[in-house]
């Protein structure tokens, strides 16, 4: 096992997330399975868990909990996170927190995240009505907490803004990283930032929802024909650990194949050369199959709305490669005269557009696809139901 080191801590460079557990055909995690993966990890070196209160309608925590108390507390590092990124009336972060104990049947988290930082959850986070922050950083000095952090999906002025404020109290930051958000969603900027801010970097979605394991014909074979015995998977991980910043790689593992499969490729690290990462990339640009905006903005100084055009079809390309909840989170918290349903079609941009890009027919299409998906408001009440649910 490749391992990283963390102030005095040495971490699996790989992890174990766990918000795609095994299930049955009801959505019940299979913790049969889940137990044998555990098993199987730490027998291969892994020894950072990673859950979040919101995974599997709150069986996660609950399933880990259980399976973890198999072996000694000290033989493991164990992650979660306060949902302050979901939509609620109120919250509470000291029943949240003393809850997730319970369930995960510990006295303390080795690491503990603000879940999802972004552009709208943030105001939730620094409101001193809800004391988010001083309550966890109270739980630190109190040593339930041994690392504070948190993971984020915001763009680059949102997180800036947030280290400029809180940078000095966040030991760690966990944020979306591979080789496709390089450039689709510009991780590449934010992996600098928070670089020059002296913060290591978790790393969450490495596989992109699993969309990098399994790349079309001509773009494996391209890889295969550099690196005969590495498999699709192994090339998302092998430019990972390039990266010097980055601390911990989460793999969302579903089945037992697949543990092993990241455990053979963690035994050692096997850094792209320079060829093989810009084939990488070559390949990253084959999936895109996006709008060839290159954000030179001609087409926002006439817009009679305003719009961050640009923004908007990064977003849009972001969510025609694959549907996420994130790009949802993101537009919803635009303000709405500035989401693409705010488009006009007066055409006032494509006239100026040097790509020639069909821009309010691009903003069109999107804002339609967005309205065929729920909100966030939604995901996080049904979410709620399946807390309630799987409490009773």
């Amino acid at each position: 096992m490749i391992y990283s080191s963390f102030q005095n801590e040495k971490l699996s460079l790989l992890g174990f997330g766990a918000m795609r557990l095994p299930c049955d055909a009801e959505g019940k995690v299979d913790e049969q399975q889940v137990a044998e993966m555990v098993r199987l990890a730490f027998e291969g070196g892994v020894n950072y868990i990673d859950t979040a209160w919101p995974y599997h309608g709150g069986q996660s925590e609950s399933v880990l909990g259980r399976v973890l108390a198999d072996y000694p507390r000290d033989s493991y590092y164990l992650a979660s996170k306060f949902p302050g990124h979901q939509i609620s009336e109120r919250y509470d972060p000291a029943a949240i927190f003393e809850e997730q104990l319970r369930k995960c049947k510990v006295d303390h988290f080795d690491f503990y995240l603000l879940h999802n930082v972004y552009e709208k959850s943030v105001h939730t986070y620094t409101d001193p009505q809800w004391g988010i922050v001083d309550y966890f950083l109270e739980q630190k000095k109190l040593g339930r907490i041994r690392h504070l952090g948190f993971s984020s999906h915001a763009g680059y002025d949102c997180l800036k803004d947030f280290l400029d404020r809180y940078g000095e109290q966040m030991e760690f930051c966990q944020i979306q990283l591979n080789y496709l958000d390089w450039t689709l969603q510009d991780a590449k900027a934010r992996y600098e930032l928070l670089t020059e801010r002296g913060i290591p970097v978790w790393v969450m979605e490495p596989l992109r929802g699993g969309k990098l394991a399994n790349l079309p014909a001509d773009s494996a074979a391209k890889l295969h024909a550099l690196r005969s015995d590495e498999g699709v998977p192994a090339w998302a991980f092998r430019w990972l650990q390039g990266l010097d910043n980055v601390k911990m790689i989460l793999s969302g593992m579903s089945n037992i194949d697949q543990m092993k499969d990241n455990l053979h490729t963690f035994q050692e690290r096997k850094i792209l050369s320079p060829e093989e990462s810009a084939a990488l990339l070559d390949v990253a640009e084959t999936l895109k199959n996006s709008v060839p905006c290159t954000a030179c903005r001609y087409c926002c100084d006439g817009c009679p709305q305003g719009l961050d055009i640009p923004k908007l079809l990064s977003a849009y390309n972001d969510f025609r490669f694959a549907v996420n909840f994130n790009v949802t989170m993101a537009m919803e918290a635009l303000p709405e005269d500035k989401r693409p349903s705010a488009c006009l079609g007066c055409g006032a941009c494509a006239q100026v557009c040097p790509q020639k890009i069909d821009i309010p027919g691009a903003l069109k299409d999107f804002s339609l696809a967005l309205a065929k998906q729920p909100s966030w408001a939604e995901i996080c009440r049904q979410r709620d139901e399946a807390q309630r649910k799987n409490r009773s």
